[in-house]
């Protein structure tokens, strides 16, 4: 059974349970805006004790702590303004995001919108980041409170009430009024220690993730992007397919073209090169312009060689170093057996060695390493281990499943302590922002003047995302 199956059931029985519980507890739950907030005592006892231990620790922590917010504010409205003039000036990068930029993270938004080269985002990876996330940021908080003499009134957690309850949140409830009174220092280590806390979770659970990666994966064969290619120059073209280019024409050229298969092109020095119909048709310009970019007429590309390499003569393939290595044992002319992997079976080829462009005994592959372009690979690349290029084989079979649960903590770790602290009022560097701009205006008024300006700005800035966003998805 397909393991999307499993989860689904897990994600129903998980809401069924959720709804037992709060209706048992209804007293317990208040509706507040759109949230259904579940208040209880649970933990408080042991915030409190925990931050009556290591009081020296957390006074220490506290400056640690009130750098990073600021440190993590600026770095947000950095990244908020470099993601808006993307939105405004990158037409081709934004067509390549299929998500709205108001749009949470839910379980399966990556399937269910197709994004490409994102991990699976599956609702037992949610459930469990959201409860690591959540609940270590405001346990942060609750301690940092307890440290500067803020009474914890509750703990609770908030869920989205429609259909089935979904848990979203978890909070501390402080004392409003006392937090108020306290110093502006006090105040900020308090509202900076949830994106503290998850800073410092996001670099523990990345070294975990490391420590994994190594031992659950083992390289075992190399991925290459493409068949070897060059560049010639068009002016020498004599034949294409067999058939002599009476003119220098790039149509001419054109209509001598087999769009069905590889075209065999000869130049008047008597070396052969290949092209598909699809790649020619797109060098107009080129071609005009002296040139065309060609593929060589070697051996991996004759045969159609395909999948992952594995095995020269016999000899295991970890990566493109190994292969690189090993074919450079052979010369010019030589007769190899390439092993491929592709849909659980093994291929043999034989390939000759023929000399490439660079006069080098080649089979006719090409390897780009320029995986970061686009949206999906830059976001799968963040905090990824693996080489380029690189085939790894898992040790066991849950060894993903724990990877990319695993990458997504470390994810959403690190985008909640940014997100967290944009100077906007429903996030904590709302608050935040807004006790730096009072501790150096002295005035209140003022300092609402500006926190206000500046959550306009960033909701006409995120407005200006979303229009942006749909004229694209609409064109």
């Amino acid at each position: 059974m397909n393991f999307i199956i499993y989860d689904l059931i897990f994600l129903f029985l998980f809401l069924l349970s959720v709804s037992i519980f709060l209706y048992k507890r209804r007293k317990n739950v208040k509706k507040e805006g759109i949230l259904l907030l579940y208040r209880t005592k649970i933990g408080v006892s042991l915030i409190k004790k925990f931050g009556d231990k290591h009081k020296k620790l957390l006074n220490v922590l506290s400056y640690v702590s009130v750098i990073t917010g600021i440190i993590l504010m600026i770095s947000s409205l950095l990244l908020f303004f470099s993601v808006l003039k993307t939105y405004i000036f990158d037409k081709a990068l934004i067509s390549q995001i299929k998500v709205p930029p108001v749009m949470p993270l839910l379980p399966y938004v990556p399937q269910l919108f197709k994004m490409p080269n994102i991990p699976s985002f599956y609702f037992s990876y949610w459930i469990v980041s959201l409860a690591i996330v959540a609940i270590t940021h405001e346990f942060s908080h609750g301690v940092f409170a307890i440290n500067k003499g803020i009474k914890i009134k509750n703990t609770g957690f908030g869920f989205f009430p429609f259909f089935f309850p979904v848990f979203l949140a978890a909070f501390v409830e402080l004392d409003e009024k006392k937090m108020e009174r306290k110093k502006i220092f006090n105040q900020l280590s308090v509202l900076s220690a949830g994106t503290f806390s998850n800073i410092v979770l996001g670099i523990l659970f990345l070294i975990i993730l490391a420590v994994y990666f190594n031992f659950a994966f083992i390289q075992a064969g190399v991925n290459f992007d493409s068949y070897s290619y060059t560049i010639i120059n068009s002016s020498q073209i004599q034949r294409i397919n067999n058939i002599s280019l009476l003119s220098n024409n790039w149509n001419d050229a054109l209509d001598l073209m087999n769009n069905q298969s590889w075209n065999k092109i000869l130049l008047k020095n008597n070396k052969t090169y290949l092209i598909d119909y699809k790649t020619f048709s797109a060098q107009e310009k080129n071609y005009e312009n002296g040139y065309i970019v060609v593929y060589e007429d070697l051996d991996a590309i004759n045969q159609n060689i395909t999948g992952t390499i594995i095995k020269v003569n016999g000899i295991e393939i970890k990566n493109v170093e190994s292969l690189a290595n090993e074919l450079s044992k052979y010369k010019e002319g030589d007769k190899i057996i390439i092993t491929t992997f592709q849909d659980s079976y093994d291929r043999d080829y034989q390939i000759t060695l023929r000399n490439n462009s660079l006069n080098n005994p080649s089979i006719g592959i090409g390897i780009l390493q320029n995986k970061k372009s686009g949206i999906g690979n830059i976001v799968s690349s963040v905090f990824s281990f693996k080489e380029p290029n690189v085939y790894y084989k898992k040790r066991g079979e849950y060894s993903e499943f724990v990877y990319y649960l695993l990458w997504w903590i470390v994810l959403i770790n690190f985008s909640v302590a940014i997100l967290n602290m944009l100077p906007a009022g429903i996030f904590d560097g709302g608050r935040f922002f807004y006790l730096i701009c009072l501790y150096f205006t002295k005035d209140k008024k003022k300092s609402e003047k500006i926190f206000k300006i500046m959550t306009l700005i960033l909701l006409f800035g995120l407005f200006l995302m979303m229009t942006s966003w749909l004229i694209n998805a609409i064109l």
